[in-house]
């Protein structure tokens, strides 16, 4: 209560949210492609039909990424970022191989965004609990999340418009790749150990070894170890991408509603993501139809073989550093026949391995830096932005080459 003549208190505010660039950029091109389709900029029939193209895509990224955030919730990325450490017996060099495989295998199968966004606070914290450079473990996940994303359609967006464009099954798809992808991975492996982990290693290159993390909640945790199976399983089985991933989400998210309700909350699904994907689409194909198509199809040339191949890759990656990946590929699609194979996949490893020259060429990119920024983690911005430069343009040249001995 107040006394006689006093002031009534000032009601409390709950703090004010400032929105996120990254949010401002979803909207903005979600409005502007609208308005392409509203003025007819673009011509609704094919507004259509890229809006029935992309549905499935957008189903799949709600999804997995629903599926990601609550397997990291249930704590298995802790529990197997710090059994990585135990394996690796206090051992600097057999860290470093964990790391880089953990990082990869969760990017084939989970897609990049995933490693940019959940992988890379769990390594922080890894590496603030084994008391060393935190740099090295930072670098690790935004350079495999873009250098480890060709082997499966899953593993990238740019992926999935490539595999549906030239009509690969996931399997075909793979013993296309399988090399390229090997190729790209010897390279950054090699680059990350000098250039990032060599000299930050301890002395001895030993570490202390951390005690073993365990699960708050040992349902959930085997029910998210099991829904990634279940997902996995079904990519390999041919079964449709957002299909996969919403039947091997379901289970988790009735496990979270049982045994973790307040988890369950509407900020899981990734709207800014899915805002993005789809004005973007509209947009790049509203440009293409007013110059752009003829700017890229004079840089990719009409060349096929070794220069061909070289161009459409060298092409992708040019554009990705200068606009970012995936309207870089979607540009680089248009002008490609289908039926060009070989070039259709350089172009996609330009425009996937590419990407980690400029920090704004990769959406997983920007990702990994605001939750490096979140954490108040600063990686030596020159030092970042020279090395990521020459994985970009070794890492393109080794798996297109390797693309003309498989493709």
């Amino acid at each position: 209560m107040t006394t006689a003549g006093a002031a009534p208190p000032a009601p409390i505010r709950p703090p004010h949210r400032r929105p996120h660039p990254l949010d401002a950029i979803a909207v903005l091109l979600a409005v502007v492609g609208a308005g392409c389709v509203a003025t007819g900029l673009l011509p609704r029939p094919e507004a259509a039909a890229t809006l029935g193209r992309i549905l499935p895509l957008l189903l799949f990224l709600g999804t997995v990424v629903v599926l990601a955030e609550l397997t990291a919730a249930a704590g298995v990325f802790d529990v197997l970022a710090t059994r990585l450490a135990v394996a690796a017996g206090g051992s600097w060099p057999a860290l470093f191989a964990l790391c880089v495989g953990f990082a990869a295998v969760t990017t084939v199968v989970l897609n990049l965004d995933t490693t940019a966004v959940l992988l890379t606070p769990v390594l922080l914290t890894l590496a603030a609990t084994l008391r060393t450079a935190v740099a090295p473990l930072a670098v690790t996940t935004v350079w495999l999340a873009n250098t480890a994303s060709l082997l499966l359609p899953v593993s990238n967006l740019t992926n999935l418009l490539a595999a549906d464009r030239i009509g690969l099954d996931p399997l075909t798809y793979a013993s296309l790749m399988w090399l390229p992808q090997l190729a790209v991975l010897a390279v950054t492996t090699v680059l990350l150990w000098y250039c990032w982990w060599r000299p930050a290693r301890p002395p001895g290159n030993r570490f202390p070894a951390p005690a073993a993390h365990r699960p708050t909640d040992g349902a959930l945790y085997r029910t998210a170890l099991a829904g990634c199976l279940l997902f996995v399983g079904a990519i390999l089985a041919g079964v449709p991408v957002g299909l996969g991933s919403t039947v091997a989400a379901g289970p988790l998210v009735l496990a979270f509603a049982i045994r973790s309700p307040r988890t369950l909350r509407y900020a899981l699904v990734p709207w800014r993501l899915l805002l993005f994907v789809t004005g973007l689409f509209l947009v790049i194909q509203t440009i293409g139809r007013h110059g752009l198509n003829d700017l890229v199809a004079g840089l990719i040339g009409p060349d096929g073989g070794v220069l061909g191949a070289l161009r459409a890759g060298g092409t992708g990656a040019l554009l990705a550093n200068l606009v970012n990946n995936l309207p870089a590929y979607l540009a680089g699609e248009v002008v490609l026949p289908a039926q060009e194979r070989q070039r259709l996949l350089a172009l996609l490893i330009g425009t996937n391995v590419g990407p980690l020259a400029l920090p704004w060429a990769s959406l997983a990119t920007l990702l990994w830096l605001e939750r490096c920024r979140a954490a108040r983690v600063r990686v030596p911005a020159a030092r970042f932005l020279l090395t990521s430069a020459v994985v970009a343009v070794l890492g393109t040249l080794a798996a297109v080459g390797a693309l003309l001995l498989t493709g």
